[in-house]
């Protein structure tokens, strides 16, 4: 199979550099996905019973402060105007999260004002004497005190990592702030959020749709590698261990399972995610898709749910990288192999064992574009 550049993997990596060089640069492209749709994990689609879009691949919210991102991708797209809130339970009881001024009073019973409540939570934390936090846990209870810790975050991450806290980065509670004000907006930060209006995948076809582009589905290029032709690069967002024979060790990865549940009642939880903090009910959270497109009219007596449950990831089904000691340096060895390539270029998150959101993805491709790609093209003009 002979082209010009040929990309590994159809999610949004690969599809923005696949738009780029096929409209920019008019070269022929060739994307293979061992999948058998476009659209990586955000791949959305209809389900069955009810015409509720979902994302098959758990819920995915575009939120973006990044001005080159949104121009380029409102190019594909109209964003409708959803903001995300996310809820917990623990014990029987709904809290906001973040944890917010309302998610304090609610846990502890109290009426204080920010002022009061952020007083109050650095007592909480001063109890513990922490200086220097080194791991997730130290660095979450010197930041709101052991019993929110214990309530909110320990048992969640024990589901969703399966570690103990003390083995995680201490960045990893960065993803999830403190608030002592009311905001329930989980990105209200955000210049630019929602959820595109005819979905994820009508994105992909848009972004793939010029004739330079040739697509070829069920294609795993591990097996298929010395097949291919390829004048120019090529462009991986594979799984960077695999690509390497995993000659320094597999790196570590989540992943997650979703049970489908067709509910006889137009409303199951009144938002789209539900989280379980407690680490005795098996899964992390409830999805409930209809809430992602407040704009549309069902006019279904029913809803669908799916529960997310965390395992391990495999070679095919890697959803996070895991952020500790081993699979930080073992990363290290394989970007370090990955930077003497000269005819293969790695992006993504499996390709850069990163934990990309949406826009930094988007961000990194278009980046990837401009100074490992047309640049080396400008240059070779210029010889």
């Amino acid at each position: 199979m002979a082209c010009d550049y040929l990309i590994v993997g159809a999610g949004f990596f690969g599809s923005v550099i696949a738009e780029r060089i096929a409209n920019d640069l008019n070269k022929h492209v060739l994307i293979i996905d061992r999948r058998d749709h476009i659209g990586g994990n955000c791949y959305s689609c209809k389900d069955r019973d009810t015409g509720i879009e979902y994302h098959i691949y758990g819920t995915h919210i575009f939120h973006t402060n990044d001005q080159e991102v949104w121009k380029y991708i409102t190019q594909f797209t109209e964003f409708n105007g959803y903001h995300h809130q996310v809820l917990t339970k623990y014990k029987n009881k709904v809290y906001q999260m973040p944890i917010n001024l309302e998610t304090i009073n609610s846990f502890y019973h109290r009426d204080l004002s920010p002022r009061e409540a952020r007083e109050f939570i650095a007592q909480e934390a001063k109890r513990e004497n922490i200086e220097g936090p080194q791991n997730l846990e130290e660095k979450a209870v010197s930041l709101i005190g052991r019993p929110l810790y214990e309530a909110f975050i320990k048992g969640y991450t024990i589901k969703q990592w399966d570690k103990d806290p003390k083995e995680l980065s201490a960045s990893i509670i960065n993803r999830l702030p403190i608030r002592f004000d009311y905001r329930e907006d989980y990105f209200h930060n955000c210049r630019w959020q929602g959820i595109p209006i005819d979905g994820y995948t009508k994105i992909f076809e848009k972004l793939l749709s010029s004739p330079n582009i040739e697509i070829k589905l069920n294609c795993d290029y591990m097996d298929h590698k010395n097949e291919f032709n390829v004048k120019e690069k090529v462009i991986f967002t594979g799984r960077l261990d695999q690509f390497y024979d995993f000659r320094y060790g597999v790196l570590n990865w989540r992943s997650v399972d979703f049970k489908r549940e067709v509910i006889d009642y137009e409303d199951f939880q009144g938002t789209s995610v539900v989280n379980y903090a407690e680490s005795s009910i098996p899964y992390t959270r409830i999805h409930e898709p209809k809430h992602l497109h407040p704009e549309r009219d069902y006019q279904v007596n029913k809803t669908v749910i799916f529960y997310e449950t965390s395992r391990k990831g495999q070679i095919n089904d890697s959803y996070y990288p895991v952020n500790d000691d081993r699979n930080r340096n073992l990363s290290m060895k394989y970007i370090e192999e990955a930077k003497k390539e000269e005819k293969v270029i790695f992006g993504g998150r499996l390709g850069e064992y990163a934990y990309y959101d949406i826009d930094k993805t988007i961000l990194s491709a278009l980046k990837c574009y401009n100074e490992q790609i047309l640049k080396n093209v400008n240059e070779r003009k210029i010889r």
